[in-house]
């Protein structure tokens, strides 16, 4: 049967009819689809783990438990992840194990661009790369193929377009495997020097043995042009825009498989045409590949090294004709990133805005506390470097600085590497103040569950952390949580834990404002009378408030009834609405 279906579902439809058995992820845009779709196989164990470290080292306990297994994450994950990864490259696998990792070529959503290829290399493990719906289904099962015709995990690598775009794919049955037996072997699965001295080799040789698959693997294959004056290599999307830029004008080596790589192939390919061009977005991993070769090719002087490529693009640099671009006969206005109305980390902001706070933050949807008019977020760096950040920050400049300096991160992050953080500042005392903006939700990734909401990913009860027990555990004494929607209990507590001397922990708890099962309050009124257009309620930058015609106006659709806004009005303007009768 033939489906439409977006890339990432394509990979979590591969997974059943691959068999898979046990898949554990973390969420992380645009690879969150995948683990989600898998989890409405009922034939497939699903969950959320709290970081992609945890998630990789559950999957290879799957395989070695002789089970087929998976793992999903961004490529900022796989930087979590890359200490199993090395060694799992060491040890292989029992039964298949796959692991995908999704690129964000312009930085979509997220806070670098970059290029997961450079991983496979590095950890000398083979990574397939589909270029629409059809491969990634066909690839996820290959994948668990050659991971256990070779011994080795295997990298699928997604990236936005092909992650979040649709295609037709051919769909079939589940073929179910024969689970493997797990045999005590100590030799090939405890990595102690000694054992791990005696296994280098063995990736080194399966490395050669892939590539020489790679030589004659379909994936890899010459798709011939009417002309040779020049060829082309690419790979996943970028494959795609040349295909439409240039049909069958030029000759293309369509790599499905991007590590190892087949070097005779290419050589071959590089001796039948004039001039060699390797088109790939990111970095020049293919066009450094073909230099090693010692082919002349060009690339990255004609293609750029940050953002994505396209169609026009591609044919610009080529010389090949470019449509004329359609312009709308109005400039659309910007729209920059904001918090949904009623979002319950908007009163903090404004709280930490006010008192001047320097603000180490992290990430999540929270960190559009950096946005104006709230601008209340200093730094961030990477999932919990807020908590460190702030430990290093008070430790070099002392008092001065702990009196007004604070790290915001959000619940799904602290349990995913903030809780480290926290534990270094206990330990080494560090007189700061740690605020946990609690959501009851992963907010960031479309509403993900997470080890402190009580329900796991199929939304069936599950083990919570209580996160102030969590802190005191931890050795911090001074632990409170705070309403944000409450601004003068928001203020005093931020402003008496920067006034203790010792660690501290707010927790600012309230339900992310999208959750279906939040009740949303009458939208609030303005009345016009008492407005005197002073704009003290826009210094939230709730999207509900505009002015029009000088005075304050709430806009029904959006407001969630929140109240935040009439903490700021002075003269009383804005009313709570009615219930509907």
């Amino acid at each position: 049967m033939k489906k439409l279906i977006l890339g990432n579902a394509a990979v979590a439809r591969g997974l059943y009819e691959a068999g898979c058995a046990v898949a554990s992820s973390y969420p992380g845009t645009p690879s969150t689809e995948i683990t989600e779709e898998a989890a409405k196989f009922p034939e497939i164990y699903c969950e959320w783990a709290p970081n992609e470290k945890v998630a990789m080292e559950t999957a290879f306990g799957a395989s070695l438990a002789g089970r087929r297994a998976f793992c999903a994450m961004k490529h900022v994950g796989l930087n979590v992840a890359a200490d199993p990864l090395f060694t799992m490259s060491y040890t292989g696998v029992n039964a298949g194990l796959v692991i995908a990792v999704a690129d964000d070529p312009a930085m979509h959503s997220s806070q670098n661009e970059q290029d997961s290829r450079h991983y496979a290399r590095a950890a000398k493990l083979p990574m397939l790369e589909p270029s629409d719906s059809a491969e990634a289904l066909r690839f996820t099962k290959l994948a668990y193929q050659l991971s256990e015709e070779f011994d080795t995990p295997v990298l699928l690598k997604m990236c936005t377009r092909v992650a979040h775009s649709q295609s037709v794919a051919e769909l079939a049955d589940r073929q179910e495997p024969e689970a493997r037996p797990y045999t005590k072997n100590p030799p090939k699965y405890v990595m102690a020097p000694a054992n791990a001295l005696r296994r280098h080799p063995v990736v080194e040789q399966r490395l050669l043995d892939l590539a020489a698959w790679a030589e004659t693997a379909d994936l890899n294959r010459v798709e011939e042009g009417s002309s040779r004056s020049l060829g082309i290599v690419a790979s996943s999307t970028c494959y795609q825009y040349v295909k439409e830029a240039c049909g069958d004008r030029f000759p293309v080596l369509k790599l499905g498989m991007v590590w190892p790589l087949p070097e005779r192939k290419i050589r071959d390919f590089a001796a039948g045409v004039d001039q060699l061009v390797v088109v790939e977005e990111g970095d020049p991993f293919l066009e450094g590949c073909c230099r090693g070769l010692g082919l002349d090719v060009r690339g990255k002087e004609l293609f750029p090294l940050t953002g994505e490529l396209s169609q026009n693009r591609i044919a610009e640099k080529l010389g090949l004709p470019v449509p004329a671009s359609v312009k709308l006969e109005e400039e659309l206005p910007n729209r920059p990133p904001v918090m949904c109305a009623g979002c319950p980390h908007r009163g903090l902001f404004y709280t930490l805005h006010k008192l001047g706070c320097t603000v180490l933050g992290d990430i999540g949807c929270y960190t559009l506390g950096a946005m104006p008019p709230l601008s209340a977020m200093d730094m961030t760096l990477c999932m919990g470097a807020s908590i460190s950040g702030l430990h290093g920050f008070n430790k070099a400049l002392g008092r001065e600085a702990q009196v007004k300096t604070v790290a915001v991160i959000g619940d799904s992050t602290f349990v995913h590497s903030g809780m480290t953080g926290l534990a270094n500042a206990a330990y080494n005392q560090s007189n700061s103040t740690v605020i946990v903006v609690d959501n009851s939700i992963t907010g960031m990734t479309g509403h993900q569950q997470n080890p402190t909401t009580g329900f796991s990913l199929r939304g069936e009860p599950a083990g919570k952390i209580d996160l102030e027990a969590l802190c005191r555990a931890m050795g911090v004494n001074r632990v409170r949580v705070v309403d944000p929607y409450d601004l003068k209990a928001c203020e005093a507590a931020v402003k008496e834990e920067l006034a203790a001397e010792e660690l501290s922990v707010i927790i600012s708890r309230r339900p992310c404002a999208l959750l279906k099962y939040v009740p949303r309050k009458p939208a609030l009124k303005v009345d016009p009378d008492k407005c005197r257009g002073c704009k003290a309620c826009m210094k939230i930058g709730c999207p509900a408030i505009s002015m029009e015609r000088g005075k304050a106006r709430v806009d029904a659709t959006q407001c969630v009834g929140c109240g935040v806004c009439g903490q700021l009005c002075g003269f009383g303007a804005l009313e709570a609405g009615k219930e509907a009768e």
